[in-house]
């Protein structure tokens, strides 16, 4: 399910941007492109540090505003709920693969409509998107939508 979902989202361009933002204050992500921007609504979900091998969920990281951890709170109050505390711990040890499932649990449970890795130094940030608006350089506006099922 993952997978497709990358999948889905790549005819506008989703991986191929020349540069990505993420603003805290307003919610929004958006990638540059020669020809467009793309934004949407974001939340981040966590970082995955594949050297020290472990996941920190966003609602334990001081560094990102609370409006900002909502998809990462409504996973572990998810993860709490169903009998799997492990997964509502602030940091978890986990690999590539670990990691991978973490996101694909969360994106479904918060049926979230894409996910992005975004690169780090260290560690790499997992957002995730709702539906995508696109803006060519000639100031046509789009929106690019995909249902989650």
């Amino acid at each position: 399910m993952i997978e497709q979902l990358g999948r889905a989202h790549m005819p506008w361009g989703l991986g191929s941007a020349d540069r990505w933002d993420l603003d805290q204050t307003t919610g929004m992500i958006t990638w540059t492109f020669p020809d467009k921007t793309a934004t949407a609504p974001a939340q981040i979900l966590g970082s995955f540090s594949p050297g020290s091998v472990s996941w920190l969920w966003a609602w334990a990281d001081q560094s990102i505003l609370p409006d900002m951890s909502r998809d990462a709170r409504i996973f572990r109050d998810w993860a709490e709920a169903n009998g799997h505390p492990a997964l509502a711990q602030p940091k978890i040890e986990a690999d590539e693969t670990a990691a991978a499932t973490l996101v694909a649990l969360a994106v479904r449970v918060t049926e979230a409509t894409g996910y992005y890795r975004g690169p780090g130094g260290n560690s790499a940030v997992i957002i995730t998107f709702g539906p995508v608006t696109l803006t060519a350089a000639d100031g046509s506006v789009s929106d690019f939508n995909i249902s989650v099922g």
